[in-house]
């Protein structure tokens, strides 16, 4: 029993690694898929890797569907910059002794445009938008040892033009609940474009992520910390540790919990001057109501350029 479940064990790990390290990162396309999803998430400056028991972890990691204790579900909405506003779904559960299994879904709205021809002549309007669908699955090795892997297709639409891909999401996930330190590992958006807008193919944009969490001995504080997009070119080993994400979780009671995060790549990246405001910050509150709901909402600073909220609308069943 044991020989059969480490197979897929391996194979998980043998693909992230080989594909980290081979996939060609410039020319990428749906870039969409590196933005945040979930209040929770984003509050924690998108260090979510190693979280546990939270539906919108596929978005993340697949492997932490198995560490859900029922079946939840979660619908979420973010408004963006301008007109430009997004949402997700999640839903999560165990199924029978195979296993656990999920799906999720994402998308953003770009607005409406103007629409002219050659001579300036009005046209009408147009609109873009872009989707990802997510099948997942996932199970437990040894106790404290999770695997999945995500199946995912994705979408992308500017006026009568569009685009789309297949992708994978693989992931691990290490708990080890005496001393409650969580180890993740993931690999998101492994996958081929189907269609082009033009006739040039582009990569998807590919993302190793890994991630440490420790729920803090005597205080009510879990501490999370991330590094994100490890496959991105950089100049020397040590410059990818600019891509790192931290969060703090701090329970006040068993229904409420305040988050904070801070997400320095994101902050190197909204550089518009020699000040930054609080750029890169992110703040959130969680609360649960009446056992079975729950409500979640994130601020997320952009420095100069503005700042984005999020709400999430959680749902637990037994």
């Amino acid at each position: 029993m044991s020989k059969i479940k480490i197979v897929p064990l391996i194979f998980v790990l043998s693909i992230m690694l080989t594909s980290a390290f081979v996939y060609p990162q410039s020319n990428t396309t749906f870039d969409f898929l590196k933005l945040d999803v979930g209040a929770r998430a984003s509050a924690l400056g998108g260090s979510f890797t190693s979280s546990t028991n939270d539906v919108n972890s596929i978005f993340y990691n697949p492997a932490a569907l198995s560490t859900l204790q029922n079946r939840q579900a979660s619908v979420g909405f973010f408004k963006y910059l301008l007109d430009i506003n997004s949402g997700n779904i999640s839903y999560g559960q165990k199924f029978k002794n195979s296993g656990y299994i999920g799906g999720g879904i994402r998308f953003i709205n770009y607005g409406s445009f103007e629409k002219f021809d050659e001579q300036s002549n009005p046209l009408g309007t147009f609109s873009a938008n872009e989707i990802a669908l997510s099948l997942g699955y996932s199970n437990i090795y040894n106790n404290n040892i999770h695997y999945g892997v995500n199946a995912k297709f994705i979408y992308s639409g500017i006026d009568e033009f569009s685009s789309s891909a297949l992708a994978l999401d693989f992931g691990l996930l290490y708990t080890i609940p005496a001393t409650q330190w969580n180890f993740g590992l993931s690999l998101l958006n492994a996958g081929v474009q189907l269609s082009e807008y033009n006739t040039t193919k582009e990569n998807l944009p590919l993302e190793l992520r890994f991630g440490i969490s420790k729920k803090l001995e005597h205080l009510p504080l879990r501490v999370h910390f991330e590094l994100n997009d490890m496959t991105k070119d950089q100049d020397n080993f040590f410059e990818r540790f600019k891509n790192l994400s931290v969060g703090g979780e701090f329970d006040f009671s068993d229904n409420v919990r305040f988050r904070i995060g801070y997400n320095n790549s994101q902050r190197q990246d909204l550089k518009t001057g020699s000040s930054l405001g609080i750029a890169g910050f992110s703040a959130g509150l969680g609360m649960r109501i009446l056992e079975k709901y729950s409500v979640d909402y994130a601020f997320n600073s952009l420095g100069k350029v503005g700042a984005t909220h999020r709400i999430d609308l959680g749902f637990n069943w037994k």
